[in-house]
């Protein structure tokens, strides 16, 4: 069972770059708000079932998601809108290791319902400007 499984996740992993690799600037942020989003629906269910290594290790994956989103605002060419989301990424973040220290699911739900709106705004951009982006190395969110 063990050896199928790590077929499997090695499979998967394989599909998974193999899409980082294709991607472009756009794609690749919402590749990361839906790996933070998995990762705290994980540490969601492994918090219940007191499964407390892999809360950890859910939560430290999500939080360097966020702190990596954070890192690659552009305020220079986001202005305001970069500036509140550095800052709701840093609640975000507090959050997470407030709902990890006192076992709180709901401030991870909390924290799952902020970035499921980022990402439906990000999904929202349209085309136009998502082939803008391409001409960019460093997209900002």
């Amino acid at each position: 069972m063990y050896a199928m499984r790590k077929e499997i996740n090695s499979y998967r992993e394989s599909g998974q770059l193999a899409e980082v690799l294709d991607a472009d600037p756009h794609r690749l942020i919402q590749m990361l708000l839906d790996a933070t989003l998995e990762s705290i629906a994980v540490a969601s269910g492994a918090m219940k079932a007191s499964n407390y290594k892999l809360k950890g290790e859910q939560l430290g994956r999500a939080i360097s998601i966020i702190n990596n989103l954070a890192a690659i605002l552009d305020y220079e060419k986001g202005g305001d809108l970069a500036a509140q989301l550095g800052s709701l990424y840093d609640y975000m973040i507090r959050r997470l290791l407030e709902g990890s220290a006192a076992n709180d699911v709901e401030a991870l739900a909390e924290v799952a319902r902020l970035m499921r709106e980022i990402k439906s705004g990000w999904d929202a951009v349209p085309e136009q400007l998502r082939l803008m982006g391409k001409s960019t190395a460093a997209p900002a969110t």
